[in-house]
């Protein structure tokens, strides 16, 4: 059965999140309207399509557009770490994908873009495997781009959750325990301004700033996001030393957006207890996984070997974060 695509508009909000959230396979909270509205209006043109058969969502793809040199890019929405086709349970099958990346590209082509570029959610927080999505992209010769991710699977972390660590990782965190070191959830503005501050001051020396800010951090965790978002610290003699934002992906994934700590306060490894504790967490809310997130820069040309051996330590499992780029020739228009 044919695809009908339809741009999004305010009118589908209702049910576009209904559907990422209900029938979507590979559909999370980072891909619903109700999260990406977060964005003030005019900082994305956004470009979402709907695809459609008979009066039924079979696909959605959070999108903006994108031009640099006078080209359009039909781009992955930049508001979230994932985009790409959120496909209907019932739809991921061969003769549908068949069909949708053909209604696709003739979109993409009668409305002028000159590339696109598609952020894949990552099988660690689909339902189900995205290996045959990721064959029709190469089918139809896009280019991969894949960030390395990190991620503990919860159901093979025994309660010993040391066991799984590097000898180093233990070591450390062994360490820790003799320095009246605290973990507790962040209560009230004040605590979350002081971790926003640590998180700040480590960004710089990255030269780079947090993605999202202060106030916006307030409003996921007091409205838009308060089942989502957690936020929790180590403390030191009363003082907050480090910290981390969390996402709460169903019961699937526990994940953590940012980790900081105090640079002086390094020597007491305060990272190998903060993580030690957001393990236990996971396992003891029911999440099937702990994500570490991405360690890669520039679309994953650049490995941040030092922070990904960090994390390897922990045990952890490899997976990618797949992104997808092509190029189109459009047909000429008047004389070529």
């Amino acid at each position: 059965m044919a695809f009908e695509i339809v741009r999004y508009t305010d009118a589908w909000e209702e049910k576009w999140d209904r559907f990422v959230m209900q029938s979507a396979f590979n559909g999370t909270f980072l891909q619903t309207r109700h999260f990406l509205n977060y964005h003030p209006q005019g900082r994305f043109t956004d470009a979402s399509l709907l695809f459609l058969q008979g009066s039924q969502i079979a696909a959605v793809i959070p999108a903006c557009e994108v031009s640099e040199n006078g080209k359009r890019c039909f781009y992955s929405h930049k508001g979230s770490t994932f985009g790409g086709f959120v496909i209907d349970k019932a739809k991921y099958n061969i003769s549908s994908l068949e069909t949708l990346f053909e209604t696709f590209e003739k979109y993409i082509i009668q409305e002028g873009y000159h590339e696109a570029f598609i952020k894949n959610t990552s099988d660690v927080f689909s339902e189900g495997s995205n290996e045959l999505l990721d064959y029709y992209f190469y089918k139809n010769g896009y280019t991969v781009i894949d960030e390395l991710s990190f991620y503990i699977d919860c159901s093979r972390t025994g309660d010993d959750i040391l066991s799984s660590w590097s000898s180093g990782r233990r070591r450390d965190y062994k360490y820790a325990l003799k320095n009246d070191l605290l973990f507790r959830r962040l209560e009230g503005d004040d605590e979350l301004a002081s971790f926003y501050d640590i998180l700040v001051s480590n960004l710089a020396r990255h030269n780079a700033r947090p993605v999202h800010t202060l106030d916006e951090l307030r409003e996921f965790r007091d409205s838009r996001l308060q089942d989502i978002v957690d936020f929790f610290g180590v403390f030191h003699h009363g003082e907050l030393i480090a910290g981390t934002m969390l996402f709460y992906f169903r019961k699937n994934v526990l994940h953590t957006q940012y980790l900081a700590q105090k640079a002086e306060y390094a020597s007491l490894f305060t990272m190998n207890y903060l993580n030690y504790n957001l393990i236990r967490l996971a396992k003891e809310k029911g999440f099937s996984k702990f994500s570490f997130g991405i360690s890669t820069e520039e679309r994953g040309k650049i490995l941040n070997t030092g922070l990904a051996v960090f994390k390897e330590g922990f045990g952890t499992q490899f997976c990618n974060n797949r992104s997808y780029d092509k190029q189109f020739v459009l047909p000429c228009s008047g004389s070529c």
